[in-house]
């Protein structure tokens, strides 16, 4: 499996294990982004996210290992010889079964509701990058649960055109298209339109 490394950026998914939905609600939505704030938020820098019924996606650059070893420094007495990727990964897992439990708890409900292992695929290639930002946010649409991009509310793409607060590294997600309006022009066009594929 892809290990976690400081400084690196992926692509983080998953998936229901089975036909069922990992958001049964509107309040599941936000308490998963409320779980990702609390537990993923302070080891990563968020560029773009998508949660849908069934699946979700993340696009994270994991942060320098000075920041992640004080982080976790904060939570828990940790070695200087413990495996940082490790942690990193247990942290994504913590988040995933912090969400769960409550899940489980609130729909009356037993047993494993993500698939096992949690998807991660390293991106090293800019190119490739912008078609992953534009790939995650145009899942709604595709799956035809949402006729625009900012009328899906579980995605990043209003946030990113938009100027309220928000966790995400907005500037530099837009910077990778050039400016907000290329960012836009980009994901309203098809990859093969506007060169990002």
């Amino acid at each position: 499996m892809t290990p976690l490394d400081p400084e690196s950026i992926y692509h983080i998914y998953n998936r229901a294990n089975g036909s069922e939905k990992i958001f049964a609600d509107e309040g599941n939505y936000h308490f998963f982004l409320s779980r990702y704030k609390t537990y993923i938020a302070p080891i990563v820098d968020s560029y773009c996210y998508c949660l849908m019924p069934n699946h979700f996606h993340f696009l994270v650059r994991i942060k320098e290992e000075e920041q992640i070893r004080s982080f976790f420094s904060e939570q828990k007495k940790m070695s200087s010889s413990e495996n940082l990727a490790n942690l990193i990964s247990n942290q994504f897992s913590k988040f995933f079964n912090s969400y769960v439990k409550a899940f489980n708890k609130q729909q009356n409900r037993k047993g494993s509701l993500l698939m096992k292992n949690f998807k991660r695929k390293l991106i090293d290639d800019e190119k490739y990058l912008r078609k992953v930002v534009h790939y995650i946010h145009q899942n709604p649409v595709e799956a035809k649960l949402s006729p625009k991009l900012n009328s899906w509310k579980f995605s990043s793409y209003s946030d990113i055109i938009n100027e309220r607060s928000t966790f995400l590294a907005r500037s530099e997600v837009i910077s990778w298209f050039e400016n907000k309006e290329n960012f836009i022009y980009c994901h309203n066009n098809p990859p093969t339109e506007t060169g990002i594929e």
